[in-house]
């Protein structure tokens, strides 16, 4: 008897536009983000050797250490939300494990939402510690804001950089931003709206392929 021909695969639906908005911007902000980690990592490499020089040739300069320190919690906050778009967090499937493809999806369906709804509380609580309006309100002087309201985040001052805390600390709305978008791309993703993005770029893409 012969063989019938496969029906032909129908063609995949094109994503609405703000599908296609969203997962541009996740894409955009991704290859935003390696670029930073190569700056980043690069600064940090050059932060060490220049300590060590320094120390070894006896003219140890003091701001190096806290720079390399704050380099470290830039890499680790840009290097989470790169890991969050390329699907390599960290996952217990241990109770998934023992679920249908249905019940499987729907646990993942759930725990990327999670992740979302993490990402824009963390938006909020940046939004109301950093209070922009708040300090805006006082013609941006931030000695009288801190009267007023006992936020002293931009009074205060890195210990050797002398540097204002809060321009440090941006990191973490930026990170609940980026984190957020990029939350939101795999759950429409997850939903089925789109077809998952291949990264160009990033070769690496589990967390078994580190090792």
């Amino acid at each position: 008897m012969p063989l019938l021909p496969h029906p032909p695969t129908p063609p995949i639906a094109t994503p609405r536009a703000p599908v296609r908005w969203v997962l541009a911007l996740s894409t955009r902000v991704l290859h935003t983000e390696r670029l930073l980690l190569t700056a980043l990592m690069t600064l940090l490499v050059i932060l060490i050797l220049l300590n060590v020089v320094t120390r070894y040739s006896g003219m140890p300069i003091y701001w190096v250490d806290e720079a390399a320190v704050y380099t470290v919690v830039w890499l680790t906050f840009v290097g989470a939300s790169v890991m969050t778009r390329l699907r390599m967090d960290f996952a217990v499937s241990l109770l998934t494990d023992q679920f249908g493809p249905r019940g499987a999806k729907v646990a993942k369906l759930i725990a990327t939402s999670g992740v979302l709804l993490f990402g824009l509380a963390m938006l909020v609580m940046c939004w109301v510690w950093m209070d922009p309006v708040g300090i805006g309100r006082y013609g941006f002087d931030a000695k009288e804001f801190a009267a007023e309201s006992f936020n002293f985040l931009y009074t205060e001052r890195t210990q050797t950089l002398n540097w204002p805390t809060w321009v440090l600390q941006l990191i973490l709305p930026i990170f609940s931003a980026t984190f957020s978008v990029h939350a939101l791309a795999n759950l429409l993703e997850d939903l089925g709206a789109a077809d998952r993005v291949k990264h160009a770029g990033f070769d690496v893409v589990n967390a078994d392929a580190v090792n």
